[in-house]
């Protein structure tokens, strides 16, 4: 079997010595000597100032919104994982869906202003497979409109735009360390912060509103992430450059092998020397002999599990259905990306004839 991810695991060697201290240490959560070692590690690594580590990413989100105290209604993309979206309903906030770009599947600049209503206080965009948003132009449009702006960075761990971490854009930044991530904890999450004041907010935050041990000052939430998780992120960045090369490698056969595929786009994230190819999306359009949803089952027959990801869009479940935003006119180009997108699989661990044989089924069939 062949996986879409899978995930990127340390030597049982390497982690024998570092339980071993744990065990002996007795602490095991409550901001032990591993989660501020890899808070620290994370912010030298990034080229951050702040990081705030999470037991999830969901969690990071919905405290990233508490931390701004954002209120009325926030714009946003459907085309994400299901998370994004939930964080705001969660938090008592009315979506309100703007398209996609066709060529970065990220939110369209184009399309923000003419969303905003007079109860909108945030932009939350995506770095899409780790491509970044046009961070620029939309934080124009934030101070004109003085807007908060939040980017899922759920994807983009360690991408750098104009040499500097993409985390660095908006007023912070929520990355996910999911197993199936390029970096991970096994599960977990993390918010940047660029300054000191809003870092002690969010670890608050994250800590039922704790200020000292006998002050809560906010509602806060159980948010922390357990040292156990550490140890796994400490391990995990010591090979995350090495694994980077690996999926590099990877992608690159893909690029060459499907090329000239007639009905098989490959996106310029795939391209890009700067992709930390956490994701490998193709798009399956209608000049290929068999649907999107045809090749996926066809690859999953063959023991190959790609993912239909992102499909179905956010906008069509039913709690975000109800929302005028959510229309399908409204959103051309994300239902068209849906409905053709299939991710292949990529994980450093990932064999040559493996990808090969990938190709090669798809070729067949073209």
């Amino acid at each position: 079997m062949i996986f879409v991810t899978r995930p990127d695991l340390p030597e049982l060697n390497d982690l024998i010595p570092y339980l071993e201290r744990l065990w002996h240490s007795r602490v095991l959560t409550n901001g032990g000597e591993f989660h501020n070692e890899l808070e620290s590690s994370l912010c030298k690594y990034l080229g951050v100032k702040h990081i705030s580590l999470f037991n999830n990413a969901t969690t990071a989100l919905l405290v990233s919104l508490k931390a701004l105290e954002i209120t009325g209604s926030v714009i946003t993309t459907p085309y994400s994982f299901v998370a994004t979206s939930h964080s705001l309903l969660w938090n008592g906030l009315n979506p309100i869906f703007v398209d996609i770009s066709r060529t970065s599947f990220n939110i369209d600049v184009e399309k923000i202003e003419n969303a905003i209503t007079e109860d909108t206080s945030c932009i939350l965009a995506v770095h899409c497979y780790g491509e970044p948003c046009e961070t620029e132009r939309i934080a124009s449009i934030a101070d004109k409109h003085n807007l908060k702006v939040i980017y899922d960075a759920a994807h983009a761990f360690g991408v750098r735009k104009n040499d500097q971490s993409i985390l660095n854009s908006g007023d912070l930044s929520v990355l996910s360390f999911h197993a199936t991530k390029s970096f991970n904890t096994f599960e977990g999450g993390a918010i940047i912060s660029h300054d000191i004041t809003t870092k002690q907010k969010v670890d608050s935050l994250r800590n039922f509103g704790f200020q000292n041990e006998v002050t809560v000052s906010d509602v806060g939430i159980n948010g922390k992430m357990n040292e156990l998780n550490a140890i796994i992120g400490l391990l995990n960045l010591d090979q995350y450059s090495a694994n980077l090369q690996k999926r590099a490698v990877i992608a690159n056969l893909y690029n060459i092998g499907l090329l000239n595929i007639n009905g098989i786009s490959i996106p310029s994230i795939n391209l890009s020397s700067d992709s930390n190819h956490s994701y490998y999306p193709i798009l399956v359009n209608s000049s290929f002999k068999l649907t999107r949803d045809g090749l996926y089952d066809l690859l999953k027959k063959e023991g190959v599990f790609a993912r239909q990801y992102f499909y179905p869009l956010i906008s069509s479940f039913p709690m975000y259905s109800k929302y005028k935003s959510s229309a399908p006119d409204n959103l051309l180009v994300a239902n068209l990306i849906a409905n053709q997108i299939l991710c292949l699989p990529i994980y450093p661990s990932l064999e040559k004839h493996n990808v090969e044989r990938i190709i090669q089924i798809i070729r067949d069939i073209h």
